[in-house]
Parts: structure tokens; C-alpha cells; sequence
């Protein structure tokens, strides 16, 4: 597997939601780093009564370069919080990958622990 390190900045823009206690949202980034480019994506996302309790999805569209390599793809997350006990997951979506980036496959990994970093790993054809 090849590794694509760097930066992300984030902005999120509430929208209407269609039930009480879920939120809705859509997301831009631009990325710094082995991968540059842009995205955009829409989150649902749900608190819990329970303290520390909540979960959310997101699937992202990404454009840009990829260690040079030009085209888009599509990501999914899948992230939950069971009583403070964090459990995510970020995954290339099989078979969407574009142009130069046709047949990747990966997951992403995200820091926030000192801003917005990730690691892609992935493998292309």
C-alpha cells in the first residue's frame, strides 16, 4: 500500500433535518498534501441522551491529485461514540474512482488531535 500524508481544512454549513435529535450537514474541504484538491459531502449526524453517545455518516466527493495522479473519488465514513469509546472508519468507495485514479481502493485515517491531518492508504492498477 502507498501512503498520502498531509493537511485538511474543513468547513461545515448546518442544513434542515428531516427528524428530531439528527443533524444534517454539508462539508467542504481543501487538502494539502500528497492529496490536493477539493471536496464536498453531506453528514447525518445523531446525539444520544446518553453522555458520550453519538454517530454519523458522511459520504465525500474528492477532486483533485493524488501523488500527481489526476481525478476524483468517493469516500464514506462511518463514525460512532459509544460512552466516550470513539470507533471510525473512512473507505474509498469501491469502483469510484476517475480518470487516473480508475480502480482505487483505501481507507483514510484522520487526526484532529492538532488540526485536520489524514494518511490515505491506498492502491491504484
Amino acid at each position: 500500500m502507498t501512503e498520502a500524508k498531509g493537511q485538511f481544512d474543513v468547513q461545515t454549513k448546518p442544513e434542515a433535518s428531516f427528524g428530531p435529535g439528527v443533524g444534517r450537514f454539508s462539508l467542504s474541504k481543501v487538502f494539502h498534501g500528497d492529496l490536493d484538491g477539493t471536496s464536498t459531502g453531506e453528514m447525518l449526524a445523531v446525539r444520544t441522551p446518553t453522555p458520550g453517545s453519538a454517530g454519523y455518516v458522511l459520504i465525500e466527493h474528492v477532486v483533485g491529485k493524488l501523488h500527481g495522479r489526476a481525478g476524483s473519488f468517493l469516500l464514506q465514513h462511518f463514525g460512532l461514540m459509544d460512552r466516550g469509546q470513539p470507533e471510525h472508519k473512512v473507505v474509498v468507495i469501491p469502483d469510484s474512482g476517475t480518470e487516473e485514479l480508475a480502480g482505487l481502493a483505501g481507507e483514510m485515517s484522520i487526526d484532529t488531535s492538532a488540526g485536520h491531518a489524514y494518511v490515505l492508504r491506498y492502491v491504484l492498477p
